[in-house]
């Protein structure tokens, strides 16, 4: 007989783990127990040796689909008389902490059972050990029924016999609930309160179906819904929502319909599929409502993820809905019940709501596939908050993060575990959503913050909620920090070659930096050479109207002759503004001066007419992007000096649109050289330093053809290519790396 210890760390909570252990131990006649602790699952195990060996393959082998196992130690103990194998009940013993898992979406074994149980026919929250709501319920470590929302369901006895059963696929399923015991729906209208499930599910469906708009309460929040194929309904909601172009994301009723409408890899049939259930970018087949994605070639695309969008789509005529973020204009998406029928109830006809409360706030996650492989956009529902484990410590760190598509970074032991989705940080309401989520993850997770790690900018929200903990503060340059993130990602402690590009962040000679080539590890960067600098004409305001970056960059290019340019964009500009711009570059007064991709995207999107006013963040480079014609090889003139000059490409566009040549072909030439530029500078780079590590970061790098392209010369020249695919390569993903940069000032 032989009896060992076994501690696993990682994703082992809230996924099934112990009911997983007790099964596969009953198997291969092993007898001991399991215990689930805050730093982990601890084992003891005792059999013969083939049977302990058989036991220790299984748990590698066949652990829960959600499960992670980052770390298994096994160490041999003294023998120990045991008659059978039990499950302990759980322990808190000290600080360290486990994984907690993202939620996951409904099982198919769940999906059946709601069809011929008893007290879960058509129950909107069914759920098991292998599916449900995690992160977004969970309070505190261990994961237990008390310390999640759903303390206040008192199991009825049939939910208590399968809690206990050890041999039930809902052993320990801490939402586990039936509709005797557990939560409820209630549907608001303007005219009356439904709480009976069947008509509420009649009647949302009613809604849908005459073009009405709903808001439901998902797992990490609200959402507004309609039918998508309504361009009357989609209009509305538009208008309603005060979001005029930016595209709609769709839920579709399955697979099926989403190979329908759009065209679908493997690797995006798996993404959409996966337990996570990410909304991911297709490229379209048809349209549903024009009102959907306004001029893009894409869609965002998911499929039911709960059991309630499974009995909508039962009842709804239409293949696909709408699902947009609860929110109005820039603020946290709705969490409170009654924050949602006071708010959401202005702009929607029904708030269905339920009376479970929502946690921990998350939107869904957003994915895109190039090259075969899946990258994130936003990481939030599914995903966080899995952690990312390093071969050193970043314990105490608190990495706050940028202003745009904010996430932050909390560091424990050897783990740094990002936040789901904050959002823009430029209102009070997101602030306190950013703060509020930081206390939690401290308390979750057992931080006690020894340094706050934040970037350059100081007007940033982010870097002033950092200076005013009064703990010790470590600034980290912007784009420092994108290739940072990618290494950190990868598992890459060494100097690389990092190619950084974006909308923009404070370089440290106070410009405005956003294309910029270096060689940096964790510790240092140098800049090898940028993007020339070009004035920005009214600061922040060029990102939102790019008409005048298009203005900056043609000034530059011609002085005042660029008025007299036959041009679409130069005749329909207006006159006194556009004096007043040039009156500003020249006395240098609000103009700061950019190096930025994002605003060179920006200035050739206007400069062809094509966006000259964005109504959402980046829209100028999407919509130039989108109208990309295939095929075209050709590529403009650039110059490079110290920096790397686009004036001979500006000129080129000009002569092109002077010529009437399409604007899809102006687009694809464009694009092919920024490619070009990035390949030629990488090589001359390489040369220079040796170096064939390479890593690409930054939202520019969200640009598909960019990305694809860029990769594939890359791989080409054999250099190692290296992008963010677990983190968002936008903003979203900085934390990140400033976390690894600041572990090198204190550790």
């Amino acid at each position: 007989m032989k009896t060992i210890n076994i501690h696993i760390k990682g994703l082992v909570q809230g996924v099934g783990f112990r009911p997983f252990i007790y099964r596969i131990a009953a198997r291969n006649g092993i007898t001991g127990w399991v215990d689930n602790r805050n730093d982990g699952v601890y084992i003891c195990a005792q059999g013969d040796v083939e049977k302990i060996e058989a036991f220790v393959q299984s748990i590698k082998k066949e652990a829960p689909l959600a499960s992670k196992i980052v770390s298994m130690n096994i160490s041999d103990v003294d023998a120990e008389n045991f008659t059978e194998f039990t499950i302990v009940k759980s322990k808190n013993t000290s600080d360290a902490i486990t994984d907690v898992s993202p939620d996951i979406a409904v099982c198919p074994d769940c999906l059946a059972d709601m069809k011929v149980q008893k007290n879960r026919i058509n129950y909107p929250f069914i759920n098991c050990t292998n599916c449900g709501p995690r992160f977004t319920i969970i309070k505190d470590l261990p994961y237990d029924r008390e310390k999640t929302t759903m303390l206040p369901f008192v199991m009825c006895d049939d939910c208590r016999k399968e809690y206990t059963d050890i041999l039930d696929r809902r052993f320990h399923a801490q939402p586990v609930a039936c509709e005797v015991c557990g939560p409820s729906y209630i549907l608001h209208d303007n005219k009356s309160e439904i709480t009976d499930f069947k008509s509420i599910l009649n009647h949302t469906a009613n809604l849908f179906n005459e073009g009405k708009i709903v808001a439901i309460k998902g797992i990490g929040g609200y959402f507004i819904a309609c039918d998508a194929s309504n361009e009357h309904a989609v209009n509305r909601l538009r208008k309603n929502k005060i979001r005029e172009s930016k595209p709609f994301a769709v839920m579709f009723r399955n697979i099926e319909k989403v190979k329908e409408y759009t065209f679908v890899s493997q690797t995006e049939q798996e993404q959409i599929s996966s337990w996570q259930r990410p909304i991911i970018l297709l490229k379209k087949k048809k349209d549903f409502a024009q009102s959907v994605c306004l001029g893009f070639n894409t869609i965002g695309c998911m499929l039911p993820y709960m059991p309630v969008h499974y009995l909508l789509f039962e009842k709804l005529r239409t293949d696909a809905i709408v699902l947009t973020s609860g929110n109005i204009s820039d603020e946290p998406i709705v969490i409170d019940d009654k924050t949602a029928r006071e708010k959401l109830g202005k702009i929607c006809d029904a708030v269905l709501s339920y009376n479970r409360e929502i946690y921990n706030r998350t939107d869904d996650s957003v994915v895109f596939a190039v090259n075969d492989k899946p990258r994130l956009i936003r990481r939030s529902r599914g995903f966080v908050p899995g952690p990312f484990t390093f071969n050193f410590s970043v314990d105490g760190i608190i990495a706050t993060g940028a202003e745009l598509v904010n996430c932050f970074c909390v560091g424990k032991d050897h783990q740094a575990i990002m936040s789901q989705h904050i959002g823009d940080l430029k209102n009070m309401e997101t602030l306190e959503f950013f703060s509020e989520s930081l206390e939690r993850f401290k308390k979750l997770f057992r931080v006690e913050p020894k340094v706050m790690v934040c970037d350059l900018h100081p007007d940033y929200l982010s870097t002033r909620y950092a200076k005013e903990t009064g703990l010790k503060i470590i600034e980290v340059q912007h784009h420092h920090a994108h290739i940072a993130s990618c290494m950190a990602e990868h598992g890459l402690d060494e100097k690389v070659i990092g190619v950084a590009m974006d909308g923009t962040g404070l370089g440290d000679d106070g410009n405005i930096w956003g294309a910029e080539f270096m060689v940096c590890d964790y510790e240092n960067y140098q800049r090898k050479t940028h993007f020339e600098y070009i004035p920005m004409p009214g600061g922040d305001k060029a990102a939102k109207e790019s008409w005048r970056m298009g203005v900056s960059f043609l000034y530059k290019a011609y002085g005042q002759d660029f008025l007299k340019k036959d041009i679409p964009f130069v005749k329909q500009l207006d006159h006194e503004k556009t004096a007043l711009l040039l009156q500003a570059i020249d006395k240098k007064i609000n103009c700061p001066l950019s190096s930025s991709a994002g605003r060179l995207f920006d200035a050739v999107s206007a400069i062809i007419n094509l966006c000259t006013h964005a109504d959402f963040h980046a829209e100028a480079p999407m919509r130039l992007e989108a109208i990309i014609e295939p095929g075209v090889k050709e590529k403009y003139n650039y110059e490079v000096a110290d920096d790397i000059s686009f004036i001979k490409t500006i000129k080129e566009i000009v002569a092109d649109l002077e010529k009437k040549i399409p604007i899809g072909i102006i687009s694809a030439k464009f694009h092919n050289t920024i490619i070009t530029v990035i390949i030629e500078t990488a090589e001359k780079i390489r040369k220079e330093s040796g170096i064939n590590k390479i890593c690409l970061s930054g939202g520019t790098f969200q640009n598909r053809y960019l990305l694809e392209n860029v990769e594939k010369e890359l791989n080409k020249l054999h250099f190692e290519v290296y992008s963010n695919e677990q983190v968002p390569s936008n903003d979203g993903g900085i934390a990140l790396g400033q976390m690894v940069v600041g572990k090198n000032s204190i550790y």
